[in-house]
This record gives C-alpha cells, sequence and structure tokens, in this order.
C-alpha cells in the first residue's frame, strides 16, 4: 500500500513496487556495488530509448542539460574512471593531461549526435568497466594516484553516485519531453 496525501485528508491506495533483488552479505559486497551501479546505468538507456533524436538533444528544462548529453557525459566518465584512472589506460581524448577549453564539453551535443550512436557508445564503454571490474580485487588501488588515492571500490561508489544522480536528470528531461514517468 502506498499513501496519498491530498489537502490533509490520507487516502491509501494500491500501486506495486518492483525491487531488484541484491544479496547484502558482506560476502557479497561486489555483487551489491556492481548490481546497484548496473540498475542505474540500466535506467538511463530506458530513459533515452523511445526518445527521438532531436528530444534527445533538446535541453526542455532551465538547464541545459539533455538526454544525450547526459548519456555522452557518463559515457566519457564510465572511460575516465575505470579505463583511466582505475586501469591506467591511455584515453583517446587524451584526459587527464589534455582537459578540453570548455569545461562541459562531454554534455555538449550536436545534429550529428544520435541516440542509437550514444546508447552503443555506453553500452561499450560499460562492456569494458565490467571486464575491468572482474578481473580486479576491490582493494585493488587506481593505478592514477596523481588524480586519486583510492580503490576500485572507492571508484564504484563514486560512479554509483554520479550515475543515479543523472538518470535522476534524465528522468526529469524525459518526462519534461514526453511525459514518461519512473525509473
Amino acid at each position: 500500500m502506498c499513501v496519498e496525501i491530498d489537502c490533509g485528508t490520507i487516502c491509501l491506495i494500491s500501486c506495486t513496487v518492483r525491487y531488484v533483488a541484491v544479496d547484502f552479505s558482506p560476502a557479497n559486497e561486489r555483487d551489491a556495488l556492481t548490481g546497484f551501479l548496473d540498475k542505474q546505468r540500466d535506467a538511463l538507456i530506458r530513459k533515452a530509448r523511445g526518445v527521438n533524436d532531436f528530444d534527445a538533444r533538446r535541453a526542455p528544462t532551465t538547464s541545459s542539460l539533455s538526454l544525450l548529453g547526459l548519456l555522452k557525459h557518463l559515457t566519457v566518465w564510465e572511460q575516465r574512471w575505470f579505463q583511466g584512472v582505475v586501469a591506467g589506460r591511455p584515453l583517446p581524448d587524451g584526459w587527464p593531461e589534455s582537459r578540453p577549453q570548455t569545461p562541459d564539453l562531454d554534455f555538449l551535443v550536436d545534429e550529428a549526435d544520435t541516440v542509437a550512436q550514444w546508447v552503443s557508445h555506453y553500452e561499450h564503454a560499460v562492456g569494458v568497466s565490467r571486464q575491468i571490474v572482474a578481473a580486479m580485487d576491490l582493494d585493488h588501488p587506481c593505478a592514477r594516484t596523481d588524480i586519486i588515492d583510492g580503490n576500485l571500490r572507492w571508484v564504484l561508489l563514486h560512479l554509483i553516485e554520479e550515475t543515479a544522480r543523472h538518470v535522476g536528470h534524465a528522468d526529469i528531461i524525459r518526462e519534461t519531453l514526453d511525459g514518461s514517468r519512473g525509473l
């Protein structure tokens, strides 16, 4: 049962709540962390799919955020954190040694950017991230200690937080575009 408050009157309405089963036992910390991150990743993709390219590039709220901009940003940060910071791999854009002059460049999209293209890029980046995570212990130190003196666990927690925040933005944008609600 859900509780709805309307003008001071409490009335009960029925609702269905879906739960994702995640094992919280200490022996399964990895599964809990990766499960929570995957849930947010999947929600982002669901928010982007079904929106035409024109609307996905639009920023329908007072911010400059668009669905495609969020998808592009999270693709770049999957690459930077897991491939760059954790695994120490060089990145195509030269980050962090080479930083863009426009700080929010990874949010900017143009007419050439499409939903299909960025969902594909995101899914690929997530696949590479999963391979990196699967090959390392949670206590494995980040290769780029000049950026963060942390470990894989910290990066997973950070990416859960980062992705969840932007999925919330995507939810608001999608509802503004076409009324679609829910993660």
